[in-house]
This record gives C-alpha cells, sequence and structure tokens, in this order.
C-alpha cells in the first residue's frame, strides 16, 4: 500500500514539476518585451490589493530570499512600476504599491498572455479545469503550511 501511495505521490509531483517549467517558459515567451514572469508575478499580486505591502511581506508571499526580492523590487521600481516609500509609522519599514503605469504594464502583460492560457483552458475544458483547481489550492496551502 505504501508503495502505491508513494507512486502516486511522485506521479503528481512530476507532472506539476513539468508542467511548471513548460508554463514558466511558454508564459515567459508570451509576455512583452523586457517583462520577466518575475515582474508580472510580482505586479499580478499587487494589483489585486488595496493596502501596501512591505518587502518583508513580499518575500514570504513569493518564498524569495531578501536578495532576489530586492532584485525584482528594483527592476520593476526603476522601470516606473511600482512605489517604494518609507513606512511613516516604522521608519524602518519601507511599504511597496503599484504605480499606475505599474497596472498598465500588468494588463498590457495579461493581454499578451490571454490567449495562450486561455487556448489551453478551452482545450482541456473549463469543467476539467475547475474541478482541478481546489487539488491544487489545497497542495498549496499545505505546502505553504509546512513552511511555517
Amino acid at each position: 500500500m505504501t508503495d502505491l501511495k508513494d507512486s502516486l505521490a511522485v506521479s503528481l509531483f512530476s507532472e506539476i514539476f513539468m508542467t511548471d517549467q513548460l508554463a514558466r517558459n511558454r508564459l515567459s515567451k508570451a509576455l512583452p518585451k523586457g517583462m520577466e514572469l518575475s515582474h508580472f508575478s510580482m505586479l499580478n499580486h499587487l494589483a489585486g490589493l488595496s493596502e501596501p505591502r512591505t518587502p518583508a511581506q513580499l518575500a514570504r508571499v513569493f518564498n524569495l530570499t531578501k536578495g532576489a526580492l530586492t532584485n525584482t523590487l528594483s527592476k520593476l521600481e526603476w522601470a516606473g512600476h511600482i512605489h517604494v516609500t518609507p513606512d511613516w509609522e516604522d521608519a524602518r519599514r519601507k511599504q511597496v504599491v503599484i504605480s499606475p503605469a505599474g497596472r498598465r504594464a500588468r494588463d498590457a502583460a495579461l493581454q499578451a498572455i490571454a490567449p495562450m492560457i486561455s487556448g489551453i483552458v478551452d482545450q482541456i475544458g473549463a469543467d476539467k479545469v475547475r474541478a482541478t483547481l481546489p487539488v491544487l489550492r489545497e497542495l498549496r496551502i499545505r505546502l505553504s503550511e509546512q513552511e511555517s
């Protein structure tokens, strides 16, 4: 019985890893020139927030080292896609928000990748994709709980 469960687990994660690699490759090619997948991911996350986030909060969400996050934020700030400002309640901290230019860049990236991701959903079928989402969401939640 353990062999069967181990085989199932290995198959599941093998599919996830291969899917991740293929998706990243296709998305990277579809993004507008100069935009990296990490930039799009950060802009997409920030676009859905109503409040600023600290770099530490963003590092936790994306499971990034401080150096990797600083690199991404620096490139986005240089491009004018985000604003990094002091936290007026605690001068030792900074706050990050998406700028109007960042929102436009994120929207342009979404338009660029939409045909590809919509096409894949159409090929698989919306019902199958909808049925898969709760399993993937639970897997993500359980993996993030084990990080803590």
